[in-house]
């Protein structure tokens, strides 16, 4: 058994993608950040749908178009494949802890 709000002491300022569960359909996964944010002039553009609930902390999600996404513990939304997007910024205190789920979830 695995508790989603533990993680290793050792994180300091290091960003950890840990894989729950993958098959050739879907990807679940859980994602640390610890300040860490999308290289400027860069954007995801993520070839399946995902599935994100914020689980801790805070963060702020852009898309291409300019809008963009204040997120606070809780808040969850769905990325569709190839909506391009950025993370602007992922708190340190506490650390961001996400759920993402990957997949055709449309």
């Amino acid at each position: 058994m695995k508790n989603i709000f533990n993680f290793p002491p050792f994180l300091n300022d290091q960003e950890l993608f840990e894989t729950i569960i993958s098959n050739q359909n879907i990807k679940i996964e859980r994602i640390i950040s610890t300040g860490q944010t999308t290289p400027q002039d860069t954007w995801y553009d993520q070839e399946q749908d995902e599935w994100v609930i914020l689980l801790q902390g805070e963060a702020i999600l852009s898309y291409e178009n300019g809008s963009q996404l204040n997120l606070k513990a809780g808040d969850y939304l769905l990325i569709q494949s190839h909506q391009k997007h950025r993370i602007d910024y992922t708190s340190n205190n506490p650390p961001c802890i996400w759920l993402a789920i990957h997949g055709n979830l449309n």
